[in-house]
């Protein structure tokens, strides 16, 4: 029997000490909500996931190497409250899956990550990348996330933050096909946070790219919090529009905020082809990790474009209902 005590107390020990050093959460977001929606070909009433935040499981530890420097892992998988479902074919974790490495000198990422721009869109953006006003119904973002990727990123005890990214084409004969190389700089400190991104994409042959700059920021007054954003967007093809988006979140409660966005695409290539959205949207938190939340938006489209709308010319008129929780 003693000896059992002194094993299990060894054992307790150790764990205690291994855990000390390193630790793996569980985590992950529950969305569901009604959404009724009209893209010019009648209105639409479902049932779905991942209206305010994409519904996801993930995995993330840290071990503790010694002297500042830490050994970090994402693993994050998406998928459909509504149905059970992956959410992409073939792709367990396709929401984020890379290993980093820590530090006093900031952090290195490997593997699937966020582009620059999706990762910094609570910064210019009021619903912050969700809910019927989010950002890119409009602004072109290239992408949310980028395979085959190396991130450096850094943020200073003044504020200043910024991070590098390259993507590997891994495209034989030719190391520039299908790559992508971004790079932000940023400010966050009180109530002020700007940031100026840039991402270069290269197509299938390393020809052409398409080149997207944005530059938008938020300051927090305390009740009022107004954003603004601009972006220009060429490359590929005819690809030359620019983006713009000026916001309101009105702070009523530390549970409760309104929000509100007025974005307008304008297409400097063709006639006709600009569109417009207004959004309009509501959040209560209910706890820490459970909220409520509802939002509408109207885009309409010029004649000869069809943003997501059924055809040229439509409007896309948006509302949403539901619950997020968070564990």
């Amino acid at each position: 029997m003693k000896k059992s005590l002194l094993a299990f107390a060894a054992l307790a020990s150790i764990t205690g000490a291994a855990s000390a050093q390193s630790s793996v959460t569980i985590y992950g977001v529950v969305d569901m909500g009604l959404k009724v929606e009209n893209a010019g070909s009648g209105t639409r009433l479902s049932l779905d996931s991942g209206n305010q935040s994409g519904s996801r499981i993930g995995f993330r530890g840290t071990e503790d190497l010694g002297g500042g420097l830490k050994a970090n892992f994402v693993l994050e998988a998406g998928f459909s409250a509504d149905t059970g479902a992956m959410g992409a074919t073939n792709q367990l974790f396709n929401r984020q899956s890379y290993v980093s490495l820590s530090g006093a000198f900031g952090e290195v990422k490997m593997g699937r990550i966020q582009t620059v721009v999706y990762s910094n869109a609570s910064v210019f953006d009021p619903f912050g990348d969700t809910l019927a006003g989010d950002s890119a119904r409009i602004f072109n973002y290239g992408g949310s996330r980028t395979d085959n990727t190396v991130n450096y990123s850094y943020s200073a005890a003044n504020g200043v933050n910024g991070q590098v990214a390259y993507s590997f084409g891994e495209v034989a004969g030719d190391n520039s096909a299908n790559r992508t190389m971004a790079g932000a700089i940023g400010y966050a400190a009180g109530p002020l946070a700007v940031v100026l991104t840039h991402q270069n994409t290269k197509n299938a042959t390393g020809s052409d790219a398409a080149k997207t700059t944005l530059l938008g920021g938020n300051y927090n007054f305390g009740l009022l919090q107004p954003f603004v954003a601009y972006a220009i967007n060429k490359g590929v093809g005819t690809l030359d529009t620019r983006d713009a988006l000026i916001g309101l979140n009105i702070n009523v409660t530390p549970n409760d905020v309104i929000m509100t966005s007025l974005m307008h695409k304008y297409d400097k290539f063709a006639d006709h082809r600009d569109a417009t959205q207004i959004a309009l949207g509501y959040t209560h938190n209910l706890s820490k990790r459970t909220n409520l939340y509802t939002s509408w938006s109207r885009l309409s489209n010029n004649y000869s474009v069809a943003y997501k709308a059924d055809r040229n010319g439509s409007a896309d008129n948006l509302f949403n209902v539901g619950i997020r929780h968070k564990f």
